[in-house]
């Protein structure tokens, strides 16, 4: 269960802090998970989120810098001595200190590795620091623990208990060659029920899922997705080993591009939050904002041109908002399942397939609404041109729609533009004034 804290319990701790309160402050965070401590320190402010953390264990407060959100984090930290904040880093998974480092200046990035006792960790992170953030380099760990295929299994235990004092989580050794080259694995139970003359060579299983380090995360989130992984080892491209993503890491980043998605279908240009200024919140939204809006100008600035037809047959007005809602619906319930299928490795089997599939729902949702559409008209109304023209022209924008909302996030996903961008303001813009187009050419052609 997530822990939940009050404006009252906030202020209290606001009250503690500033009255210097410290065995009531020990005492109330004692025991309590790091990311439990790093949620109530986004309610104070950078002063009071040091004061706290000095008082906690330095295991615990490099846990809860390595939980806390990016922004509260980069303001406290300022706060910080380089030698402050290297008693934590010496305490962080190289992962993690790699991360909160390159938040920093140069110069204090390099003060806060000179004052490091942790040498070995301080290699390991100056080599996390020459990968970009989004690739498998960018998101391992340096920590992990390894075998020689040449070891017997006594010296691969030895092995596992001095190398795993660095390791949080071990969920597997890695065996390697004489220079590093990845060659397999061996699980902790299998190791751990042979006995101790056995060879590492007769051990080890050979076929693994591994990922270069070079690969875009997302790509390393789908491959741990599929074979249902807690780790993975990442190699350079020489095949040398050289650290392991973990599923806590994985999961950040599935979240942060389900929340890239959800933005992208709402018409949110870029990343934002609640606490973002007014300028960054309304320039995210104003491009599709605008967008949206020229549709509906040019919509509006359509009608004009059918304006005989409506002179003949008012009623025909009350139908645009149908006609224009409906193929809106039909376009974004079509375009969601695309994307979601694209986001889980495309599609299996022929694509032709799929737009047959596309094809056949289409019709039968088009012929279900148009005739509910037709019933309701010859009930309510005596007007039988109309009850026509406003069926066909239903069927014909469901048709297109759905069309439209399965090929758009595969052409958009082509040209490496995010197909989400489908599911949002875009197709139901386009959707708006292509129903509307072709509702008013279905009802010149019959009424004509």
């Amino acid at each position: 269960m997530s822990f939940e804290y009050s404006a009252k319990y906030i202020k209290q701790l606001s009250r503690a802090v500033e009255q210097q309160e410290d065995t009531y402050l020990i005492n109330e965070f004692d025991g309590m998970h790091s990311a439990d401590i790093s949620s109530v320190m986004e309610g104070l402010n950078a002063e009071e989120c040091k004061y706290i953390l000095e008082l906690l264990n330095p295991e615990v407060g490099a846990n809860v810098i390595s939980e806390i959100d990016e922004d509260t984090r980069k303001n406290f930290l300022e706060l910080f001595t380089p030698q402050e904040l290297a008693k934590y880093m010496d305490q962080t998974d190289s992962d993690d200190a790699a991360d909160i480092l390159n938040e920093f200046p140069v110069k204090s990035k390099e003060e806060v590795l000179a004052s490091m006792n942790n040498h070995e960790k301080v290699q390991y992170i100056i080599d996390l620091l020459h990968y970009e953030e989004d690739c498998a380099g960018g998101l391992m760990a340096k920590e992990l623990v390894k075998a020689n295929i040449n070891w017997n299994v006594k010296q691969c235990i030895d092995e596992v208990r001095r190398q795993g004092r660095d390791v949080d989580k071990l969920y597997t050794v890695y065996v390697v060659d004489d220079y590093n080259v990845l060659l397999g694995r061996i699980s902790m139970k299998k190791l751990l029920m042979a006995t101790d003359d056995i060879k590492v060579s007769d051990l080890y299983e050979p076929q693994i899922a591994k990922v270069y380090s070079y690969q875009d995360e997302e790509e390393v989130a789908d491959i741990m997705q599929h074979y249902d992984l807690e780790v993975i080892p990442v190699i350079n491209v020489q095949g040398r080993l050289i650290g392991r993503i973990t599923i806590d890491d994985v999961v950040d980043v599935i979240t942060e591009q389900a929340e890239k998605d959800q933005q992208a279908m709402s018409g949110l240009s870029e990343d934002v939050e609640e606490t973002d200024s007014f300028w960054q919140m309304a320039k995210a939204r104003l491009p599709w904002l605008i967008v949206g809006m020229s549709g509906g100008l040019l919509g509006a600035n359509f009608l004009g041109g059918f304006e005989a037809e409506l002179s003949r047959i008012p009623a025909m007005a009350f139908f645009i908002p149908l006609i224009t809602a409906t193929g809106g619906n039909v376009g974004i319930q079509s375009s969601t399942i695309v994307v979601q299928t694209l986001a889980s490795g495309g599609f299996q089997g022929s694509v032709w397939n799929r737009y047959l599939r596309v094809f056949i729902v289409a019709i039968l949702n088009g012929l279900t609404l148009a005739s509910l559409v037709y019933g309701f008209n010859m009930v309510f109304s005596d007007n039988h041109e109309l009850a026509i023209v406003v069926s066909v022209a239903l069927f014909s924008v469901i048709m297109i729609a759905s069309f439209m909302g399965t090929i758009t996030p595969i052409i958009l996903n082509k040209f490496g533009i995010n197909p989400a961008l489908a599911s949002g303001p875009f197709i139901t813009t386009c959707n708006d004034l292509i129903g509307l187009g072709v509702y008013f050419m279905v009802a010149k052609l019959m009424l004509h």
